[in-house]
């Protein structure tokens, strides 16, 4: 997905034989339709007109937000940050403890 200098690589306007495009922008869809239903259920969806799926010249997938605004960029980062400190257990935390939690989270689901 990157380029030597760790850079997604360009997006694919021209397409090239053998190269896996299909594969590569159904797996974005499924990421930017995931994205798109949390998003929704948060009631963002409006904050993030131009979320599409997308491929590179080397057929990976990309999920393109968007041109967005500042302070929709900072809800997202917000919750990702928020989503990142609740999964990170706490200094004070045993393992025990942690996996109890992840047991309980996944039987209530």
């Amino acid at each position: 997905m990157t380029n030597r200098r760790g850079v997604v690589a360009k997006r694919a306007e021209t397409l090239m034989p053998g190269v896996p495009y299909v594969r590569g922008w159904a797996q974005a869809r499924r990421g930017a339709d995931e994205l798109a239903a949390q998003l929704t259920a948060l009631g963002l969806e409006l904050e993030f007109p131009g979320l599409t799926a997308d491929v590179n010249v080397s057929g990976d997938g990309l999920v393109r937000l968007g041109i967005v605004r500042p302070d929709a960029a900072l809800i997202l980062a917000e919750l990702i940050v928020s989503g990142l400190a609740a999964e990170t257990p706490t200094p004070v935390e045993t393992q025990a403890q942690v996996a109890g939690r992840v047991r309980h989270n996944s039987t209530v689901a």
